[in-house]
């Protein structure tokens, strides 16, 4: 008679978490001066949940960064500090209105500040002699990001040539690096919106109380609802109501925007996340709104 083994299967989140940890391990092992870039947002709070269990029981062996535009939303910028207490972390913040005081780095007229991003990030992981840099960064966000690889070389000025990229078969990641170039690591890449929401409901993960419904005053611009804050006011002829609102995505705070819900709990956002058709940077990022090829442009001068 023959017998088999126990029948063993792997769920999906099984799976991208096993995936996540050795893509952590690999740069690890093969980087002499990682970071993990930390804003307080969801994706990053999901990959230091991810370095805790890949290094477990020593503590997670490089710092965080946190490109800080100066419009931040209060409770994300309190949750950071928070989480990155507990797990007595580096913070390193690379300021974008320190770089602006300084004459470093112009805004546009607009005083937007994510293209600002760019330039005050490239002088970090300069500064700190950084090689290799985790981001949160998902192929399902943006078409830009679909075309990444998890391994994204970058050259010495930062850049990335979407035509220029090294081939990753069976999750074998290339690690080499001349001086001054760098790569970018996405262990997030192959996620979705809702794998991440499912993970943090098995993980029960704690997150910044905005990404759950609240009532916010808010206000209407190019059919999008933006909060009122220091950041971000209407003009005149904008009419500021009550709503219940949550954020998916809590980027830049003047420009994300947020998404009428009556999602309160964890389990409220997963039903929510599992029918809407539109990512959370289509449709709550304004600087995406330019055109399509924002996010590309910006990821060839640098960003993330």
């Amino acid at each position: 008679m023959n017998s088999t083994g126990p029948d063993y299967q792997l769920s999906q989140l099984d799976i991208l978490e096993s995936e996540a940890i050795h893509i952590m391990r690999e740069v690890v092992s093969e980087f002499e001066q990682p970071v993990l870039l930390f804003s307080g947002g969801k994706d990053s709070i999901v990959m230091l949940r991810l370095a805790q269990k890949a290094f477990f029981p020593a503590r997670i062996p490089f710092p965080v960064l946190h490109v800080d535009t100066g419009h931040n939303f209060e409770e994300v910028l309190a949750f950071r500090d928070k989480r990155v207490k507990e797990l007595s972390l580096q913070l390193i913040v690379a300021s974008v209105q320190e770089a602006v005081d300084n004459g470093r780095v112009p805004l546009p007229p607009d005083g937007t500040r994510n293209r600002a991003q760019t330039p005050v990030l490239l002088e970090a992981l300069d500064k700190h002699q950084f090689t290799a840099i985790f981001g949160g960064a998902r192929r399902d966000e943006d078409k830009a990001r679909a075309k990444e690889r998890i391994f994204s070389f970058r050259d010495d000025f930062g850049q990335w040539d979407p035509k220029n990229q090294r081939p990753e078969i069976w999750n074998l990641y290339n690690s080499r690096v001349h001086a001054g170039e760098s790569i970018r690591v996405f262990p997030l890449s192959n996620w979705t919106e809702l794998d991440i929401w499912h993970y943090i409901k098995r993980e029960s993960i704690e997150l910044p109380s905005i990404y759950y419904a609240h009532d916010r005053d808010v206000f209407e611009r190019q059919g999008m609802l933006y909060g009122v804050h220091e950041h971000k006011t209407p003009k005149p002829h904008e009419q500021v109501f009550r709503a219940r609102v949550r954020y998916r995505t809590v980027g830049d705070a003047s420009l994300t925007a947020a998404v009428m819900s009556d999602a309160d709990t964890i389990d409220k956002v997963i039903d929510e996340v599992a029918v809407t058709r539109i990512t959370e940077r289509g449709a709550t990022r304004g600087d995406d709104k330019f055109s399509e090829a924002a996010m590309e442009d910006r990821k060839r001068e640098g960003y993330f």
